[in-house]
């Protein structure tokens, strides 16, 4: 559950959902165990065909790499899944910018990032690592999830099809200009609409990453709760579907 990295002007966070329901316990549902089972199993990571998840993983999360491109008020966006001998330098390159390994963690030689991205491309498919374009150019690297399936489930009211997001903005030039909330609302609002069952997405920054937060808001997300993770303490982010064109 890495934080998110992004750039914003830092706003107080609202108080917190006072609503909340039970915590779910984290249990693999009848969906992932009957996806997994029917999975080939000779698949190795970057076999599968064009809009198919890596190597061979049951699709959790509508076919990602299908979502397309998709028209921004900075430029054009597309979110475009990880192949390790195409952006591994790049991915390690950022994850080792002081600003972001304060948060991701991830600092050192690029086995250490490659170890984070394989486990997603050999796993389950609950999470799908991406490199985000703009315009065509790589500037950020995010992270599509089930958060249901994610031990994060354990930890806040979960919901059937919630969908989680992780990103970090690459390079320093391309920080402190609002490309974090633009980015944040038009990948959310694309996930919503291509994933119909998904009612809302969710994300867990570092309340310490006053800026992240403050990009989560000004993206149409809003501040459920904080939440007391193994490796961080986190606000808990929402962007419901049914709010979607009201923030």
């Amino acid at each position: 559950m890495p934080p998110t990295d992004t750039s914003a002007n830092a706003e107080p966070a609202p108080p917190p959902d006072t609503d909340a329901e039970d915590t779910l316990d984290l249990e693999l549902p009848e969906e992932l165990v009957a996806l997994i089972a029917s999975a080939p199993k000779s698949a190795e990571a970057g076999d599968a065909g064009p809009g198919s998840p890596p190597g061979g993983m049951p699709d959790l999360l509508d076919q990602v790499a299908d979502w397309g491109p998709v028209s921004t008020p900075a430029g054009v966006f597309h979110l475009v899944p990880v192949r390790i001998e195409r952006d591994l330098t790049l991915i390690s390159r950022w994850m080792n910018d002081p600003a972001v390994a304060e948060f991701w963690q991830l600092a050192g030689p690029e086995d250490r990032t490659e170890g984070h991205l394989r486990a997603q491309l050999t796993g389950d498919g609950r999470s799908v690592p991406c490199v985000g374009l703009l315009d065509g150019t790589p500037m950020s690297y995010w992270e599509v999830y089930r958060a249901d399936l994610d031990p994060l489930a354990r930890y806040y009211p979960a919901r059937p099809h919630d969908t989680g997001v992780h990103l970090l903005i690459g390079g320093p030039g391309d920080r402190g200009r609002g490309l974090g909330r633009t980015l944040l609302r038009a990948v959310a609002d694309l996930a919503l609409a291509r994933r119909p069952v998904c009612g809302r997405i969710v994300a867990e920054p570092d309340l310490r990453n006053t800026p992240s937060v403050a990009a989560f808001l000004g993206a149409g997300f809003r501040f459920s709760s904080e939440v007391d993770l193994p490796d961080k303490r986190a606000a808990l982010m929402v962007r419901d579907r049914n709010l979607r064109h009201l923030l």
